[in-house]
């Protein structure tokens, strides 16, 4: 066991590594944009240096050699709230990153041991493959995540909570794409402490669709803050990864946030970030489908040439291969996604109808 006062654990976009559907039990929820920023703009420890490391856990004290101040996040926040030592830890695998975890140690605890660490980097490898299928099943139409998404967020010091489970072809969408039924794209300004200056009304269509962050910032999806503030860590030369997240909403379906600067209205200004809600197009869809489902990059590519109607020649002659390779490709791809046929493979994959 590892034992700790604190935790956040965001689920992420594997190819952005975005955190997004954050649970969490925090003595701060009524600072959770400045958490955020600060986390994204802190290098020590950081979930993206992780992914690299052949121990995918690291602590606060051993990442700045014992001094913390040397962490934005901690010299920023953390300090406040009398947090000892944070233990983070990424879930990644060769498909992407999935989440990553943090644990607080706050007042006179001990800080978090090596062997505590490795132990975290053990169960963490572990748990990867289930957090991926679970965002396999989410494609599943009518299926519930496995995942929890609920904020825990508490104020209280010492709760023994413990976590939860936590190129190519040219597509053009079309209408049955996995987006029917969704609201217009909405659009929400924030400034560069990320407090919301302005939205368009179709903002609130997403609030039931999108996670809700604590009170008193409850009409702030808390995805809108992650893709806002991976904006400033690609700005701040902290992290090259896009200010993108792919969200699932459930039913299969799949919704895009990405993050923008608004051009500066005067010299001299700093103008607000801008970060836009709507639909997955294919192309994202298909993206995250073949990282979720563990495909190799022939089956990524036959999935691309399928969606873009593609016929098994065509495949055969793009990859250099013959017509039956291009079969029994097909026949692993329907295997691990558990479908029969092509059609049922886009009908999964596009969210366009019954993939049985």
């Amino acid at each position: 066991m590892v034992p700790f006062d604190a935790f956040v654990w965001p689920l992420c976009d594997p190819r952005t590594t975005v955190g997004m559907a954050p649970r969490a039990r925090i003595p701060c929820p009524q600072e959770l944009p400045a958490l955020i920023r600060l986390k994204y703009l802190s290098p020590p420890a950081r979930w993206t240096g992780l992914m690299a490391s052949p121990v995918p856990a690291l602590s606060l004290q051993h990442a700045t050699q014992g001094d913390p101040a040397r962490s934005l996040l901690w010299r920023g926040m953390l300090n406040r709230y009398d947090v000892r030592d944070v233990l983070s830890a990424v879930f990644a695998d060769q498909h992407g990153c999935w989440a990553w975890l943090d644990l607080w140690r706050t007042g006179e605890a001990d800080d978090f041991t090596e062997q505590e660490t490795t132990y975290l980097a053990e169960l963490a490898a572990a748990l990867t493959p289930g957090l991926r299928r679970s965002v396999a099943g989410q494609f599943h139409a009518g299926t519930t995540p496995d995942v929890m998404v609920g904020l825990d967020l508490a104020s209280r010091k010492g709760d023994s909570a413990r976590p939860g489970a936590p190129s190519g072809q040219d597509m053009a969408p079309g209408p049955d794409t996995g987006r029917q039924g969704l609201p217009e794209q909405g659009v929400l300004t924030l400034s560069e402490d990320l407090a919301v200056v302005g939205r368009t009304e179709s903002v609130n269509e997403w609030l039931h669709l999108l996670q809700p962050g604590p009170v008193p910032h409850h009409q702030v999806p808390a995805e809108v803050l992650n893709v806002a503030a991976q904006l400033l860590a690609r700005e701040a030369g902290v992290d090259h990864h896009d200010a993108e997240s792919r969200v699932h909403i459930g039913s299969g379906r799949w919704v895009l946030l990405r993050a923008n600067r608004i051009a500066p209205a005067a010299e001299g200004s700093t103008p607000p970030l801008a970060v836009t809600i709507q639909g997955c197009m294919p192309s994202d869809r298909l993206d995250i489908f073949a990282r979720a489902f563990g495909l190799t990059q022939r089956q990524r590519e036959l999935l691309l040439l399928a969606a873009a109607g593609a016929d098994t020649g065509t495949m055969a002659d793009t990859q250099g291969v013959t017509p039956y390779t291009v079969q029994d490709q097909f026949k692993q791809i329907f295997q691990a996604c558990a479908v029969h046929s092509r059609a049922a493979l886009m009908a999964l994959a596009l969210g366009t109808g019954s993939w049985g």
